[in-house]
This record gives C-alpha cells, sequence and structure tokens, in this order.
C-alpha cells in the first residue's frame, strides 16, 4: 500500500530546510511513489490541521530558496497558547495524524523539535527528524544544516569589520549567534581573523581580555576584533547561570522549579545587553574606542550555501529510505559522508557544546587568539 508522510518544519528558520524538505520529498515520491503532505507553521499547522500536498510542482524550484516554504512557528505540543490559555495539545495532533491517514511524521528542526518529537513518538506516532540549526548544536550528529551558510555570513561580516577597526583604531565588538553553543562564533571568529573569542563553554575574565588587547596596541597594533558569543558570560557569572541550572535540574517540587525558572529568566533578560556592556568596559580599560555590531538574523537569511545544500539533501533522501525501511524513532544524522539514524531518546535534551580542548581551540590559541581565559 501507498505510504502516506507528513513533513513540517518548527523551531527558528535556517538556511538548507527547503533543501531538507525538496529532499525527503522527491524521494519519497518520485523513487518510493509514496504521497507526502506539507504541515504548515509547525506544530501548531498540525493541531489546526493546515496542510498542502507536496507535489513535483511545489517541490521544484526550492532548492536554492532560504528560510522554509511551510512557514514555522516555536509551539510546543504539549504547552501550546490555545484560545487564549496554554494547552496540552498533543492528543489533537494524534488525532489530526490518523485523520490524515499518516504512516510517518518527519519534523525538521534543532533541539527543541526533536524533544517535541519525542513526545509525540510516545504517543505512538511514527517520528523521524532531521537536524537542523545555525547553532550546530543538536547532539549526535557531525553538523546541522544551517551551520555552513551562517557560518559563511558571520565570516563574511569579520572581514569587513577589519577594515573599520583598522582605519579608526578602535575595537569593533561583533556579536555572533548560537545562544549557550559557540560553534559559529569560534568557526567565523577563527576564519575571519579575530584577535579575541568569546565563547559560553570557555567563561572569560574581561581584564585577560583588556590585557590582550593592550598589549596588541603595545606592539603596534591599535585595533581588535572580539567575536563574542550571545551566550557568552564572565566567570562570576557563568558560576551562577550554571548553579541556577543545576537547581533547575534538581528542584524537588513544582513550586522549586517555577522559583528558579523565574531567577533564569530575570537572569537572561539582564544578559541581554551583555555584548553592549562588554564593548563598553574595554573602551574603559583599554582607552581605545569600542563599538558593537550585533549580526542577528542576518545570519539565518538568505540562500543557503553550497554545503547546506549538499547535507540538506542527503540526509532528506536517506530520511526517505528509512522511511520506506520502516525505521521510526530516530534523527538522520551525519556521519562524516554517511547518514545513518541515532534514536530520538539518546538525542532529545542534549546539546553538542564546544568542548574546551576542541582543536579549533587549539589551533586558534597556538594563533595568539585569547579567549579570556589566560
Amino acid at each position: 500500500m501507498t505510504k502516506h508522510i507528513g513533513i513540517l518544519t518548527a523551531g527558528g528558520d535556517s538556511p538548507g530546510l527547503n533543501a531538507a524538505i525538496r529532499g525527503v520529498g522527491k524521494a519519497a515520491q518520485g523513487y518510493y511513489d509514496m504521497q507526502v503532505i506539507g504541515i504548515r507553521d509547525g506544530f501548531r499547522g498540525l493541531v489546526e490541521n493546515r496542510t498542502t500536498h507536496l507535489d513535483g510542482s511545489m517541490l521544484s524550484g526550492i532548492l536554492t530558496r532560504g528560510g522554509t516554504i511551510l512557514g514555522t512557528s516555536r509551539d510546543k505540543p504539549h504547552r501550546m497558547l490555545f484560545n487564549g490559555k496554554k494547552q496540552d495539545m498533543t492528543d489533537v495532533i494524534v488525532e489530526n495524524y490518523h485523520a490524515n491517514h499518516l504512516d510517518a511524521l518527519v519534523c525538521l528542526g534543532g533541539g527543541g523539535t526533536q524533544k517535541n518529537a519525542l513526545q509525540l513518538l510516545e504517543k505512538g506516532l511514527n517520528v523521524i527528524t532531521l537536524p537542523k540549526t545555525i547553532d550546530n548544536d543538536v547532539a549526535h550528529t557531525d553538523t546541522t544544516f544551517g551551520f555552513d551558510t551562517a557560518l559563511g555570513i558571520a565570516t563574511n561580516a569579520i572581514d569587513r569589520l577589519h577594515s573599520t577597526a583598522h582605519s579608526h583604531h578602535r575595537i569593533i565588538v561583533v556579536e555572533i549567534m548560537g545562544h549557550r553553543a559557540g560553534w559559529l562564533a569560534l568557526g567565523s571568529g577563527i576564519a575571519g581573523g579575530a584577535d579575541v573569542i568569546l565563547v559560553p563553554e570557555i567563561p572569560y575574565d574581561i581584564e585577560k581580555v583588556a590585557e590582550a588587547i593592550r598589549g596588541r596596541a603595545a606592539g603596534g597594533k591599535p585595533f581588535s576584533i572580539v567575536a563574542v558569543a550571545e551566550g557568552a558570560l564572565p566567570i562570576g557569572e557563568a558560576e551562577r547561570f550554571h548553579a541556577l541550572r543545576e537547581r533547575k535540574l534538581n528542584a524537588s517540587d513544582k513550586k522549586e522549579r517555577k522559583e528558579v525558572k523565574a531567577e533564569l529568566a530575570m537572569f537572561e533578560s539582564r544578559h541581554a545587553n551583555h555584548t553592549v556592556d562588554l564593548s563598553r568596559q574595554l573602551e574603559e580599560l583599554t582607552g581605545l574606542e569600542s563599538r558593537v555590531t550585533i549580526l542577528g538574523y542576518l545570519q539565518r537569511g538568505g540562500t543557503p550555501s553550497a554545503a547546506d545544500r549538499l547535507l540538506a539533501t542527503r540526509l532528506g533522501t536517506a530520511c526517505a529510505d528509512l522511511i520506506h525501511e520502516g525505521r521510526f524513532g530516530v534523527m538522520v544524522a551525519s556521519r562524516g559522508e554517511l547518514a545513518e539514524p541515532v534514536p530520538l531518546v539518546d538525542v532529545a535534551g542534549y546539546k553538542k557544546l564546544v568542548p574546551p580542548d576542541h582543536p579549533w581551540v587549539i589551533s586558534a590559541k597556538r594563533l595568539g587568539t585569547n579567549f579570556g581565559d589566560m
């Protein structure tokens, strides 16, 4: 019998999503004679039963397009704002899954999507996921599609900032996305020749950063590029943040979890202006003018790179193979040039962070790049 599969994209948009939709859809239809429907706006679209038939015309011409033709949202099935209040809509999703005669649901997304997909798997649905995020922080995959494109954009921005920093003898502090993972700041910082790289995994001492910049000025280089991940923290704040996270994990009851969650929210709110504060501190400590550039959503937009198109296509077609074989409850991971299924239970709730002894970190330190830790 013909299999029917649904595809949705969830979380933040990312280059390569359309290439992945195309990879899954064309392989499923053309090679395995499956029927494919697209679900609008992530898990919310599945709750509201908003679907479209992904035929050949829908899949044509989307390989090079950024964003997602299906739309996306950050809604969580178990805690979705619906009719003015947050509700558990997983049972509605199960009903609509069966109403559309689906044999499998393909979820394209990052860490949050992996957790949401696991919940649907536990409800008895045949779920399979693909790892998407510019942060590159999904566990058990070499890389995520979207990362390479964002890496190129951030690197290009740092390249362009060099001339201004050099001409005006300034410190240029450039904030790079990545949430609590430093892959994007680390990779673009190295590729763009940043003098200082600050990542969440290596808490920094502002005095040591300033010392490195003063040392450059004394050596005849009165300018510096500081690549800072949005989640980077000075040593004291990092200790506070990790203590709060630990308390949340070990909270004994719902009340304590709620209290810690509120403290974390306040912490995140205070951290929102971190890069501006860092720039001001460096100006005071070094005597050099300092300016801030926040790349923001520029890193997520535009045409996906060739590497991301290739990765998304490779994982997408492998996803169709796994559906044909009846293998569900897995994420399609990139392992070298191969695509391998990894159980969702091993992925959901875990993050791939930068090890302090990662080869990229070691290489950067050999070049004299400062991480604020020595």
